[in-house]
């Protein structure tokens, strides 16, 4: 019997998955309003430098969780939004991060950025900002997001079955 190993049938390890902005949900500030507005980071994600952007904990640099150069961060803007995939490296920290976001104590995003093109209006009596387009240096999860609407949630490893059913499909091969 001959046996291969292949990385594509090694299960993955956890991931964090979710969306670090949705686009046209307001978002009280404070003392204004914020929306986020389709192709707001389409131009910072085409950046040469959008390969330093990093995924963080709680707004926390030495909480370092993945980066966008080194493929275990990715970003994608899509109708709904600025999604993401973070590679949870295996450490205290992404084991404990992991298993807050399990248990729902954190469950939400933020971000890191520069205005480079917004837009202010007025709305209700209240001044809102239109987010057009930033420079996108950070995003973190954390359990006190300023927007509402985003998301995270913990992707696991392949199911057992799964990943032993390959591994008898490559050995009959």
């Amino acid at each position: 019997m001959e046996r291969r190993a292949s990385s594509e049938l090694k299960p993955k390890g956890r991931k964090l998955t979710g969306y670090v902005a949705r686009f046209d949900e307001p978002t009280d500030l404070g003392e204004f309003v914020e929306v986020i507005r389709a192709g707001a980071f389409t131009r910072t994600l085409a950046a040469e430098t959008a390969g330093a952007i990093r995924a963080i904990y709680e707004h926390d640099g030495r909480a370092l969780l993945g980066r966008l150069g080194s493929g275990t961060l990715r970003l994608s803007e899509d109708a709904t939004g600025l999604a993401f995939e973070i590679d949870l490296p295996d450490t205290g920290l992404g084991r404990d991060l992991a298993h807050l976001v399990e248990r729902g104590d954190v469950a939400g995003c933020s971000f890191g950025f520069l205005p480079v093109r917004d837009q202010w209006t007025e709305a209700n009596g209240r001044p809102v900002r239109e987010l057009r387009d930033v420079d996108l240096f950070e995003v973190t999860i954390t359990a006190a997001p300023a927007y509402d609407a985003t998301s995270v949630q913990v992707r696991g490893k392949q199911p057992r079955s799964i990943h032993l059913a390959r591994l008898y499909l490559e050995a009959c091969q």
